[in-house]
């Protein structure tokens, strides 16, 4: 494998490793991303990102996503908005199509340099979450700890969300892995831990699948949001505050999600190959 350059772009402190396969392809599996998303041995991430041609006419380019621990997942909405802005800088285009593997994403670019992107439509049965059995997704009878009664959401991944008093006050890092491992959820889930502070207000914190707690998840505060407003507690547009800043979210009448914030290069570089070959100890 030679020598890979690469972006290192955040939204809100979800950060991402983007390396471009549009002129030639790159061959990842799970142990590379691993070694890539590493903080101490690789270049830290959250997710790490391939942008590819697109497969779909319609599109401009295939986003693949991999989570930090080398799953491929189907959607990522900070990441998304990060492709977007580098795509429309490179062509200077306004707007942009992004095909995922969970369909195609539609982004622009949205005032005070903020990137704006539709993450399609949200989905609410038991089946498109998915759960391991029918279940009624606006009150699911599922609970640990102080996390209980969540809303089943799926925006291109799968989401379980907890509304509580305190969102700092909840232990995600112990009750985060227990959910999204529960076999309840067959492929594993994102969860929320969601306070609302007003009809247009949610601090929220997020447990990623496959990351962790990040300090922002784009689907995470879109599913939120319609979390909220199916139980009464919020319009359809709001601020999502999350650990890194605040995402606007808005749920159209047409089902489709809104997402606008800001995205930000960290840095550039190029990956040595021998770091997929590194132990923790730096030895083969």
């Amino acid at each position: 494998m030679s020598e890979q350059k690469f972006i290192k772009m955040h939204g809100l402190g979800n950060d991402f490793v983007i390396l471009d396969a549009r002129d030639q392809a790159i061959g990842l599996n799970a142990e590379h991303v691993r070694a890539l998303a590493d903080r101490n041995t690789g270049v830290g991430c959250d997710q790490v990102i391939i942008i590819e041609p697109a497969h779909n006419k319609a599109a401009d380019a295939f986003m693949r996503i991999y989570n930090a621990d080398g799953g491929e997942v189907m959607a990522c909405g900070n990441a998304s908005r990060c492709v977007a802005s580098l795509l429309m800088d490179e062509t200077g285009k306004t707007s942009f199509t992004l095909e995922t593997g969970a369909g195609l994403l539609e982004a622009q670019s949205a005032a005070g340099e903020n990137i704006a992107v539709d993450m399609g439509p949200a989905n609410l049965d038991w089946q498109d979450i998915p759960l391991a059995e029918k279940a009624d997704t606006l009150h699911l009878r599922f609970s640990r700890g102080a996390l209980k009664d969540p809303v089943a959401v799926n925006v291109g991944n799968p989401h379980a969300v907890f509304f509580v008093d305190d969102a700092d006050a909840i232990d995600l890092e112990t009750l985060g892995p227990e959910i999204e491992h529960h076999p309840f959820f067959p492929e594993r889930t994102n969860v929320e831990a969601a306070q609302v502070l007003s009809p247009s207000q949610i601090r929220l914190r997020v447990w990623e699948r496959g990351a962790g707690i990040t300090q922002a998840c784009g689907t995470g505060a879109c599913a939120t949001l319609i979390a909220a407003h199916r139980r009464g507690l919020t319009d359809r547009k709001a601020s999502i505050i999350l650990d890194g800043g605040p995402l606007d979210i808005e749920w159209l009448e047409n089902n489709h999600v809104m997402m606008t914030g800001p995205v930000a290069i960290s840095f550039t570089g190029t990956i040595d190959p021998s770091i997929y070959t590194q132990t923790t100890l730096g030895i083969k």
